[in-house]
């Protein structure tokens, strides 16, 4: 199954990931692909308000991943991006993330395909300038095996 939304501000984006993180249940895992500076790390803001995470929410660039216990349910936030092999993430230990009882967005998923979970929702942010400069067109798709 495939949802697409648009949304028309960087509020609107955020808006749409706190309904996300509303709904979102013990061992969700979200794949959140997008080029640089497509409004990632705002989407992933609002998922983590909508978990009620009150601290500060940024990209994990460096760390890998970062964890917030202080929400309704554990939430992890992976940024792959600076991965150079899937062994990385055996000794941060995702498999604990990703199947655990928590909810996992993991963004530049990509470079980790063959250790992503069977089922997981995809989330493809893209600009569309001629839309306007905050334009996003938001793309959920329902992955199961």
């Amino acid at each position: 199954m495939q949802t697409i939304y648009e949304t028309f501000s960087r509020e609107e984006t955020a808006e749409l990931g706190k309904r996300i993180g509303r709904a979102a249940q013990a061992g969700d895992v979200y794949t959140l692909t997008g080029e640089l500076g497509v409004g990632k790390t705002v989407f992933t803001q609002g998922v983590a308000a909508g978990l009620s995470i009150e601290e500060p929410v940024s990209s994990p660039t460096f760390t890998i991943v970062q964890i917030y216990e202080s929400g309704r349910l554990p939430f992890y936030h992976f940024d792959v991006y600076r991965i150079a092999d899937v062994e990385e993430m055996e000794e941060i230990g995702y498999e604990d993330c990703f199947y655990g009882e928590g909810v996992t967005i993991i963004e530049w998923a990509g470079l980790i395909e063959e250790i992503l979970p069977p089922n997981r929702k995809e989330i493809r942010i893209e600009k569309d300038l001629e839309k306007g400069f905050d334009y996003r067109r938001i793309t959920i798709t329902e992955v199961e095996p």
